[in-house]
């Protein structure tokens, strides 16, 4: 059996998945965020009771919010307690076997390439537009890493200034300490700042999008915008990394209208003759942080074998 944990916030989800990827049981439970070693023991009591249900000690991939630096520590914002720690070393330690990390993004892209929406293409990117703005790039069903383990981060891209300018739009400080990353536009947050920028009141994104639907000005006012700047951005990954498809995951990605114009988008940013590439929704959504573990941490096994 091969265990994938999505690490979120506020949940934290186990999947158990026979080898053919086939998922035969989940559950979740809450995210200690304050206390690691309340972080670390909940991990493991997932892991231990996933392996008295099936009787095996499965094979374990964790997928977790942030980065993880060279050193193998991480940083996140959405747990706290993990921030500076070696999450892989200490829950390995913890459990007695090896446990495999990434980014849960990343994992998201990964799945997402491997029997999803991206199965039979060579170049897959994996970008997810939720709470934060992160993706991952996977050629040959192989995730890029790069030397930092930071490959796919295009929520840090700056602002471009022809954005900026051209909607005279605020430059916003963004969570990682540089000023105005891209995600902070793009992100479902963003998407709400600019609804209030420019003079909405809508309580959520759900309501947000249902006036865009009925014709409100506001509305259609911050969608234009919003894809405008998300046409820009994935305008910049294609000419980084070309890729056949671009899949979409994460809350703002079902947003009815979204999917369907942004090649049109990412063209306006384009010299001529340069096309974008596809663009779909994800097959797994939530599923696929877990799922994406899973395969990465079958991934290392064989390699190892």
């Amino acid at each position: 059996m091969i265990y994938g944990i999505d690490v979120g916030g506020t949940k934290i989800e186990i999947a158990v998945y026979a080898d053919d990827l086939n998922a035969v049981d989940r559950w979740r439970t809450a995210t200690p965020t304050e206390s690691y070693d309340a972080f670390i023991e909940t991990l493991a009591n997932l892991i231990g009771e996933a392996d008295a249900k099936f009787g095996v000690e499965g094979t374990v991939g964790l997928g977790i919010p942030g980065l993880i630096d060279a050193e193998g520590r991480s940083l996140s914002s959405n747990i706290p307690a993990a921030n500076g720690r070696n999450v892989r070393r200490d829950l390995s330690a913890r459990i007695g076997r090896k446990v495999t990390i990434g980014n849960d993004c990343r994992c998201f892209a990964l799945s997402e390439a491997t029997g999803g929406a991206g199965e039979g293409f060579r170049n897959v990117y994996g970008a997810v537009l939720g709470t934060g703005a992160a993706g991952g790039f996977v050629v040959d069903g192989v995730l890029e890493a790069g030397r930092q383990g930071i490959a796919g981060e295009y929520g840090h891209i700056p602002l471009p200034a022809l954005m900026q300018q051209r909607y005279d739009l605020p430059l916003r400080q963004c969570g990682c300490g540089l000023p105005s990353c891209v995600e902070g536009y793009i992100s479902g947050p963003g998407l709400m700042f600019l609804q209030q920028y420019f003079g909405g009141s809508f309580a959520d994104a759900p309501t947000l999008a249902s006036a865009w639907r009925a014709g409100d000005g506001v509305a259609e006012k911050t969608f234009d915008v919003y894809l405008d700047i998300l046409g820009s951005t994935f305008a910049t990954l294609v000419l980084l990394h070309d890729p056949d498809i671009i899949v979409l995951g994460g809350g703002v990605s079902l947003i009815d209208g979204i999917p369907e114009r942004l090649s049109g988008a990412i063209e306006e940013h384009l010299f001529n003759n340069a096309k974008s590439p596809i663009i779909r929704r994800a097959k797994f959504g939530d599923a696929s942080g877990s799922r994406g573990a899973a395969i990465l941490a079958n991934q290392a096994l064989k390699s190892s074998q």
